[in-house]
């Protein structure tokens, strides 16, 4: 079969690689309808050493399951599901917490000689509690983009905002106008906000987050993009910040802008080790919060606004592309030529 294997900085391509095949009695083998480049498999393709054996890519995908273990239940053979960005037993301590990304049984695809999501097949550890089904009319190709986006990106916008304790009664502002940042501006008005105020400066991409419920842009950065808000909140700031980002500048932003007493809710994947959490912070009574988003936990909740076409996801998709285009994808959004990148197969 065809599958993203990714060698170093710049250097994505497609090759052949052995079929999946049941190995653990807990595995299923899922053929792949959709897959997407997120903006986290960027931070590899922008700075990833080079190596001789390259690595898979890709962690969210839809698909249909064609092979199960003799130990797992609840699935069988033509079921079409969602697969979240980690797999988890579903069981252990940590899962029944909700915090799936922890699970003690778990792990990240294309970790340890586990596929990654960017190919035909894969094989899914853990299947049973990984794996989430569908009902048969969900593959449809009018719904597949937003069901994907339950794989990581919304669930991630919606763990943002959940984190931060956004309801009818907080504003919020959202840095970055990314896929992520989008879609938290989606989750944060699915929950109710009246002031969602997106920091970013591409104007079809702050057009979509309008759409989705952004009351205020913001393109400026820095402290003139502090000064705005500040304008725009009575010089009081916002009771919640969802970074979406992930750079030092950004969560910089984060900390100018959030009120005091309020929240700053992290999900873009830190690439700093020290942030400003010293005695301004302190005496402003702050919270920092976020992480990695258990979407497994949130994709049952999050589902029924799909199928039901309360929310569209699915608009942060805005190219498709099969999967001997995948370098070109992979240039694309690190051009800023495309948001995010749908494959199908």
């Amino acid at each position: 079969m065809q599958a993203t294997v990714i060698y170093g900085a710049g250097d994505v391509r497609v090759e052949h690689v052995p079929d999946p095949k049941i190995i653990e009695s807990t595995d299923a083998v899922v053929r792949v309808v959709r897959s997407c480049i997120c903006g986290s498999d960027l931070w590899p393709y922008s700075s990833m050493e080079a190596t001789p054996e390259g690595k898979r890519i890709g962690h969210e995908f839809l698909g249909v399951v064609e092979e199960i273990g003799s130990d797992v239940s609840g699935l069988q053979r033509g079921d079409f599901v969602v697969a979240p960005f980690v797999y988890s037993d579903n069981t252990c301590e940590f899962c029944v917490e909700g915090l799936h990304t922890s699970c003690l049984h778990g792990g990240f695809w294309g970790d340890d000689k586990v596929d990654a999501g960017q190919g035909e097949a894969v094989r899914v550890p853990q299947a049973e509690g990984t794996l989430v089904k569908l009902p048969a009319s969900a593959n449809d190709p009018a719904l597949l983009p937003s069901l994907l986006t339950l794989s990581d990106v919304f669930s991630t916008g919606h763990h943002a905002a959940l984190k931060a304790g956004v309801t009818e009664r907080t504003t919020v502002t959202v840095i970055g106008d990314g896929a992520v940042g989008l879609c938290a501006v989606l989750a944060a008005k699915r929950l109710g906000a009246q002031q969602i105020i997106l920091m970013g400066r591409h104007e079809a991409r702050t057009d979509l987050g309008r759409s989705f419920g952004a009351t205020d842009v913001v393109a400026e950065r820095g402290k003139e993009g502090t000064a705005k808000i500040r304008e725009l909140t009575g010089g009081r700031g916002t009771h919640t910040v969802l970074e979406c980002v992930g750079t030092l500048p950004a969560f910089e932003t984060a900390m100018r802008v959030v009120r005091a007493g309020g929240t700053v809710s992290r999900v873009g994947v830190p690439q700093y080790q020290d942030g400003p959490i010293g005695g301004l912070q302190f005496g402003r009574n702050v919270t920092v919060t976020g992480g990695v988003a258990p979407a497994r936990h949130y994709i049952p909740q999050l589902l029924p606004d799909v199928l039901e076409g309360k929310i569209e996801p699915g608009l942060v998709f805005d190219r498709t592309i099969g999967i001997s285009e995948v370098p070109d994808g992979y240039r694309a959004m690190a051009a800023r030529e495309a948001l995010k990148v749908q494959i199908a197969f």
